[in-house]
């Protein structure tokens, strides 16, 4: 079925354009709050957000929404999305509400539902509410005398720094550690170097000073060059970016190179399976890790398990079939001993407990892999089925020939924006290169003669 309003990643688009309305995300919270009735409690929610200045239009509509269906809102200000995963469980809430686009520019933003587990929503309970949206729902509405109320709460900041916290041993200590923290002027602008003070680290601070318009601006995950210069510039041993969300984190070694999603969680992986926590025998990422992760867990006598993008996806694999590690390349790193989704800081704090134990610097400790070569780029378009096409199909099955079994393609549309993403991987450089170039290019003209 096509969807309408939901995504890969929760609905998102440009702020106060369709489907990032005001009357849209008022109805989302009609729909999603009697999605949730389960009995005759007084039915909550908890609702945080980033930074981003459209998530003040968001976070009022989508209140009137779930006031209207008869839902207590507690309302948490900017905070990480794995804090309101956390919140929806240790408040006891029926739902969680994320009002966030991620690493997406200010003039984005989107919305991302938790059920009571703190598990984001499945397909079907989606579908569910799309169809509620799509109707006339008044008559479903809570009645006069049972309406919702809203209110702000405080402390937890608190409650999510010290769950943080807890995921390490209780006598690790951060001490002798100089950390470069970049938050992306996002969610986690005060928790996350808070956090790692409180450890005992000796902390600087990049991006803390959010202003509606500056999140993840040439900055955090997505743009850690100015992170890298900065761990250059005062010697620090580590580097940790966050996106706007904080629930996705790469780091930067102490020359300024880049540790990327696959890198951590093999080196997680690794840890976790010599001292006998790692579950199920392997790592669960999609399609979009690299060959050389792979390899490396098959040395190590494990096995990688590829699920279509999206940490959502990889989180259901994880349960399904009992793995504690999975993740993503960009960095959405999942610890199920600890989220239920990705959470940037607690990936973080994972990764610095292995370079204490180890006493070695991180260019030593966090490299597992040679990264097989890998390329990646991106076909812009408005409208159409570019995919469908028949010359492109022809390519398609061209490039996977010439690639041979030695290699991956892998043709995907975004799920959070109007692109078509090409990747392609093999041990011949030159080759990649080569594919990727011509596919881009014939998708182009099939897009410019549609």
């Amino acid at each position: 079925m096509t969807r309408r309003y939901f995504g890969t990643d929760g609905i998102r688009g440009r702020a106060n354009k369709f489907p990032m309305t005001a009357e849209v995300a008022m109805k989302v919270g009609m729909a999603a709050g009697m999605s949730f009735h389960r009995g005759k409690h007084r039915h909550r929610v908890v609702l945080g957000k980033d930074t981003r200045l459209s998530g003040y239009m968001i976070e009022n509509a989508m209140v009137a929404g779930f006031c209207a269906a008869g839902m207590d809102v507690f309302l948490l200000g900017p905070i990480p999305t794995p804090a309101v995963a956390m919140l929806v469980r240790s408040l006891r809430a029926d739902i969680g509400v994320m009002i966030s686009a991620s690493h997406n520019p200010y003039y984005d933003n989107g919305i991302k539902l938790f059920g009571p587990d703190g598990y984001k929503l499945s397909d079907e309970i989606e579908a569910r509410i799309e169809a509620l949206i799509e109707q006339d729902v008044d008559l479903a509405l809570a009645d006069s005398d049972g309406l919702g109320r809203a209110k702000r709460i405080d402390g937890v900041h608190d409650r999510y720094i010290e769950f943080a916290k807890r995921t390490l041993p209780r006598s690790m200590s951060l001490s002798g550690l100089r950390i470069v923290v970049d938050c992306a002027n996002g969610a986690a602008y005060k928790v996350a170097p808070a956090a790692l003070w409180e450890l005992g680290a000796e902390v600087i601070t990049l991006n803390t000073e959010p202003n509606g318009f500056n999140i993840n601006r040439d900055c955090g995950s997505t743009n850690p060059d100015a992170l890298a210069k900065k761990v250059h510039e005062v010697r620090a041993d580590i580097g940790i970016a966050l996106d706007g969300d904080a629930d996705r984190m790469v780091i930067v070694d102490e020359s300024g190179s880049v540790v990327d999603g696959d890198q951590i969680m093999a080196l997680i992986a690794e840890s976790w399976n010599n001292s006998g926590r790692l579950a199920g025998g392997g790592v669960v990422a999609t399609v979009m890790s690299n060959l050389g992760l792979e390899r490396f867990l098959s040395d190590i006598g494990l096995q990688l398990h590829r699920t279509q993008v999206g940490d959502r996806y990889v989180v259901e694999y994880m349960r399904t079939h009992g793995l504690n590690v999975g993740g993503e390349q960009s960095g959405h790193i999942v610890l199920s001993d600890f989220s239920t989704t990705g959470d940037g800081l607690v990936s973080a704090l994972q990764v610095l407990s292995c370079i204490k134990r180890a006493n070695k610097p991180v260019s030593e400790v966090a490299r597992k892999f040679e990264p097989v070569p890998q390329l990646l780029k991106n076909v812009r378009f408005s409208g159409g089925k570019p995919l469908e096409n028949a010359a492109v199909k022809d390519a398609i099955e061209d490039a996977r020939s010439r690639l041979g079994a030695a290699g991956r393609l892998v043709i995907r549309p975004s799920g959070t924006e109007p692109l078509i993403r090409v990747m392609a991987e093999g041990d011949d450089r030159k080759m990649v290169e080569t594919v990727v170039n011509d596919l881009v290019n014939v998708i182009a003209e099939a897009k410019s003669a549609a």
